[in-house]
């Protein structure tokens, strides 16, 4: 699938007004994306757990305007005004517009609240991304819907009307809001970018895990430990853009994809001891090539060392599956099977939770995706 087959012919009907409402969640990478190409393209494949409880929900409201010279919006989170927020979706609209035209015909308000603070220091962009394309692509539906009403032929536009479709498009003007948001749409499990071994995989959007996932794999849970709620000293799109003249830069995108394939292979036979180890050298490397670039930075804190230590300490003298995953931050993602829960959460509360800012941790489990409320 190209970039051109997303891009929508000009309506013939129109809708004055409504409003569309979705849920979606964040996501965590087990092997991690870090660098890219122009337009949002992943420098390396990257396969990520969705999560259920860290999610955004946001409303749309459209209503037709006069002026389509401009693009008219006004954001809120939880319920306040957020200026700060509109340089970063007026780039987006900018990006997908010509897959969206409608976009310079309507005002839009956009009204978004996370299920996680704010100020967590849990990244928003996957989820609000995500959940932003999913109403723009429900007002685009509801537009090919009124074509087709009136309309006796049948053209390419009925293709929006296919769920397959739909999610598709949705994850891929995900993608140009925020990189990793293209795999918050499906679940459990979601590949973005292109590997020769997984059918379907696209640099321009994500997919569903095509393949059986051993029973070891369900109910997955994640338990993050917030190290730091402040906002991170380096932004995401900076440390990327950082990979451009990286001395390890290249030797990582070949890593990359050989550990997305030992991860298939760890999903079909439910070896945990092998998911461990790919997924903590996955966050570590994440860190190394951030400390390692130039200009360099360290985006742990102290006590994410400590936690980490911790986590060896126990896995050395316990029979637990648990393991720590990063993602560019200081928190810490413990995941391990569902029934180790009640002695992670005993370890947490006894052991770690002194190192979590205001001994803060949220509690979240593998998730299945996006849903329209």
């Amino acid at each position: 699938m190209q970039e051109q087959q997303f891009i929508s012919k000009a309506y013939t009907s129109s809708v004055e007004s409504g409003r569309f409402t979705w849920s979606s969640p964040s996501n965590i990478a087990l092997v991690k994306y870090w660098g890219k190409k122009e337009h949002q393209i992943p420098e390396n494949p990257s396969i990520s757990f969705t999560l259920d409880h860290c999610k955004t929900t946001t409303t749309v409201y459209f209503s037709k305007k006069e002026d389509r010279n401009d693009f008219s919006f006004d954001v809120f989170l939880d319920g306040k005004a957020q200026e700060d927020f509109k340089p970063k979706i007026e780039t987006f609209f900018k990006r997908v517009h010509a897959y969206l035209p409608f976009l310079n015909d309507y005002h839009f308000k956009i009204e978004t609240s996370n299920s996680f603070p704010h100020s967590s220091g849990i990244a928003s962009s996957a989820s609000g991304m995500s959940a932003l394309s999913l109403c723009l692509m429900s007002i685009e539906r509801a537009l090919m819907e009124q074509d087709l009403a009136t309309s006796t032929s049948t053209n390419i536009k009925e293709k929006v009307l296919t769920d397959s479709y739909f999610i598709q498009k949705a994850s891929f003007l995900a993608r140009l809001g925020s990189g990793s948001a293209c795999r918050s749409l499906e679940g459990d499990l979601v590949v973005w970018g292109a590997h020769k071994e997984i059918k379907g995989s696209s640099d321009l959007f994500g997919v569903k895990y095509p393949y059986d996932v051993h029973d070891n794999f369900k109910n997955y849970q994640d338990t993050i430990l917030l190290v730091d709620k402040g906002q991170k000293q380096v932004s995401s799109t900076v440390g990327h853009n950082l990979m451009h003249d990286h001395p390890f830069a290249q030797e990582r995108f070949k890593q990359a994809p050989k550990n997305v394939s030992r991860l298939m292979e760890v999903f079909k036979t439910g070896d945990l001891d092998a998911f461990i180890a790919i997924v903590e050298s996955e966050a570590l490397t994440l860190h190394a090539m951030m400390m390692t670039s130039m200009p360099y930075f360290i985006l742990m804190k102290p006590n994410t060392l400590k936690i980490i230590n911790k986590i060896w300490a126990y896995r050395a003298t316990t029979n637990s599956k648990v393991c720590f995953t990063l993602d560019a931050g200081a928190n810490v993602h413990m995941l391990y099977p569902e029934a180790e829960s009640d002695k992670i959460i005993e370890l947490i509360n006894n052991e770690l939770v002194a190192y979590c800012q205001n001994g803060h941790y949220i509690c979240d489990r593998i998730g299945f995706g996006a849903r329209q409320l």
